[in-house]
């Protein structure tokens, strides 16, 4: 079996993916890297997240298999694009194409509200979470979805109303693809489904290993 790279978003860490894990087949091939640890010390710009995640990879022998959650699998997404060679097959679970203007001004606004504790929950503390965001305010595959090659599944909760769009434009647009939409689960499906999303993964991977 091909590593399994499991891909946290913006808002949770690693430790996000733990439940879900332990109800998955192939835990031995399975690794999930902390986004704020693989960066080094740097500063947290999508453009150093996304050379960290690059080299976090490429350190790993032979082809992987790629599951991102949200900004997880927006990293996932860019690393297929680039490197179509070396990923074995996607997951994309609640993944945004484009950054939705009107979504990210609000979420600023909320941001500059919130204390820095309750950052400590969260992948990157609340000065990194700006600059990620800034950094990100102009993101757009729209265009390049057509040109994943690998087979990938797509899921989205069907209450995560803000990335359900996303998720039937991604199975439109990428042409060896499923979608999977989840009932009764939201947006952060490791954590609110991890038992359902595990048995979606552990098909999945059985058919691609």
């Amino acid at each position: 079996m091909a590593a399994i790279i499991l891909v946290h978003g913006s808002g949770h860490k690693a430790a996000s993916w733990d439940t879900t894990i332990s109800y998955m087949t192939h835990r031995e091939d399975i690794v999930c890297p902390n986004l704020s640890s693989i960066l080094e010390g740097k500063e947290a710009s999508y453009k150093n997240l996304y050379s960290s995640f690059v080299k976090y990879c490429s350190k790993i022998d032979g082809q992987i298999h790629l599951c991102g959650l949200s900004l997880g699998g927006i990293l996932a997404f860019n690393f297929a694009l680039d490197f179509p060679q070396k990923v074995k097959s996607l997951v994309l679970i609640g993944t945004p194409y484009k950054v939705p203007k009107l979504a990210f001004r609000f979420q600023n606004i909320i941001f500059r509200l919130l204390p820095k504790s309750i950052f400590e929950t969260m992948a990157f503390d609340k000065k990194d979470s700006f600059i990620l965001g800034k950094t990100m305010k102009n993101f757009d595959f729209s265009d390049k979805a057509k040109d994943v090659k690998c087979p990938t599944l797509i899921l989205c909760g069907k209450k995560d109303r803000a990335n359900i769009k996303s998720a039937y434009y991604l199975s439109q647009n990428i042409k060896n693809s499923e979608l999977k939409i989840m009932e009764n689960t939201g947006h952060v499906v490791n954590e609110e489904s991890p038992k359902a999303l595990a048995e979606i993964l552990n098909e999945y991977y059985l058919q691609n290993p």
